[in-house]
């Protein structure tokens, strides 16, 4: 094949938008890589705030939850294609910019940095609230900038140091919801213990008592909770072996969570009537306190609590190798693009840590004004990521063909389960206008890419492509 087919330019474009992202050390393993995925998704969503999805749509949330899980199976297909390909820790942002246009890129690097950065700081203003439980007198902001100060550290030492901690972190995490799983179909099943049954399924309302609307808006909540699977295609840098490990891990992740999910919430609504869950208070306190075991409350805090930490790590992980991927791509200050002598984006780590304090200040001096636009971007961030993610892989699987490209395929033949998982995810978006609470989330979501473009044409008018860059290479 001539040197100079579009083919052949194409694929050594590809590879060279890749390889301007090496350097990271490559040592994570796929257990690692799958209980980093677990560890940023399995939060305080599950534990305090999956009361909210059950509010929508009674025991039918099972059916909600169902069909997230497959909207992120479709995501997973795509992110393990995409990453068995291209290997880097840019993940959808470089993919964006590589299938889709550089603005793609940039939009979608920015959103999800910005909205995880927003999510840091909640959780860490979260654990902070926890510790109140034990240490009254202490001032809400030491726990605060301890906790800060604690994360950051341990994402600038080196990347297998960091797996380890968010390793048992997240172990904490998957052995407490198998206890739950464990007690709750005991108490379900009548297993050394007053059979509960399956009355409360259908008594109160029946399954359907918001009918199939609520069942609609549940699973834009459950969407929000399995949002963090992308987050294991961003380690692709720096996996020992990314062709492998990446696509295995992100299986391990996805089985995971639709298993504590699915299984969770059954437990939940079978074992409590689904009106008297309550945004108050974790529905496994509720279980565990029935149960019997003693002081259930401090032990579920300092699950919720490491719950809280290991998601403020991974999310920290994850927001500064966008920032890495970014400089790499001329569209960020080229510091945030240098590693430390262990490998280490240490610069992106400080300037997402200092984004993290912006959030806690804010969401401390302007509750009701700058903060809730803020969460309603950071809402707005997970989808709009799993959006581009699918629509780079049809653009991936269409130039593959056109090109004749053999890559690993995981998703199947055809264009369908990105098409639907795409319009899935479209839909779920204009369902937060109708669920309470959640209509900043499309007020603040266009205003704040109008926002990027605006930035994306001032940044290239004064910056040049850059070498590496999309725009450089195409031209």
């Amino acid at each position: 094949m001539p040197s100079d087919t579009p083919a052949v330019l194409e694929a050594q474009r590809d590879a060279a938008l890749t390889q301007r992202e090496q350097g990271l050390h490559r040592s994570l393993s796929s257990r690692q890589l799958a209980m980093i995925g677990l560890g940023s998704t399995i939060g305080t969503g599950l534990f305090l705030g999956s009361a909210l999805s059950v509010q929508l749509a009674g025991p039918a949330v099972l059916l909600s939850f169902f069909v997230g899980a497959l909207v992120a199976l479709t995501v997973m297909w795509a992110l393990a294609e995409l990453s068995a390909a291209h290997p880097a820790p840019g993940s959808f942002g470089l993919y964006a910019e590589m299938f889709l246009h550089p603005w793609a890129g940039f939009a979608v690097r920015y959103t999800y940095w910005f909205a995880i950065v927003i999510i840091i700081g909640s959780e860490v203003v979260a654990a902070a609230v926890y510790c109140q439980l034990w240490f009254p007198t202490i001032p809400s902001w030491i726990w605060t900038a301890a906790f800060s100060l604690a994360i950051l550290y341990i994402n600038t030492v080196n990347v297998t140091r960091f797996a380890n901690f968010e390793y048992w972190f997240a172990m904490i995490k998957v052995v407490t919801v198998v206890l739950f799983l464990v007690l709750g179909a005991a108490l379900l099943f009548g297993v050394a213990c007053p059979r509960i049954g399956a009355a409360n399924y259908t008594a109160h309302g029946g399954f359907f008592p918001n009918g199939w609307t609520g069942v609609a808006l549940g699973v834009a909540m459950s969407i929000f909770s399995f949002l963090g699977i992308e987050i294991v295609a961003t380690t692709a840098g720096e996996a020992a072996d990314p062709i492998a490990a990446v696509p295995r891990a992100l299986r391990r992740t996805l089985l995971t969570l639709a298993i504590f999910y699915l299984g969770g919430l059954a437990i939940v609504v079978g074992i409590v009537p689904w009106r008297q869950i309550g945004l108050g208070e974790s529905p496994f306190v509720r279980v565990f306190q029935t149960v019997g075991i003693p002081a259930a409350t401090h032990v579920m805090n300092f699950v919720v609590l490491t719950a809280a930490l290991s998601s403020a790590m991974c999310n920290l992980y994850f927001s500064a190798r966008m920032l890495f991927s970014l400089s790499r791509g001329g569209q960020a200050p080229a510091f945030l693009g240098r590693l430390s002598k262990r490998g280490m984006p240490v610069a992106a780590v400080f300037a997402s840590g200092a984004g993290l304090m912006v959030a806690v200040l804010l969401s401390h001096f302007f509750p009701a004004s700058a903060f809730v636009f803020m969460i309603g971007v950071a809402f707005f961030g997970g989808p709009f990521a799993w959006i581009i993610t699918l629509a780079s892989h049809l653009a991936f699987r269409r130039l593959a063909a056109r090109n004749g490209t053999c890559y690993v395929r995981f998703a199947p033949p055809g264009p369908w389960s990105s098409l639907a998982g795409l319009l899935a995810l479209l839909a779920v978006l204009l369902s937060t206008w109708w669920i309470p609470g959640f209509r900043v989330t499309l007020l603040a979501g266009p205003l704040w890419l109008a926002f990027l473009t605006v930035c994306y044409f001032v940044w290239r008018k004064f910056h040049p492509a850059t070498p590496g860059s999309r725009a450089h290479l195409d031209g």
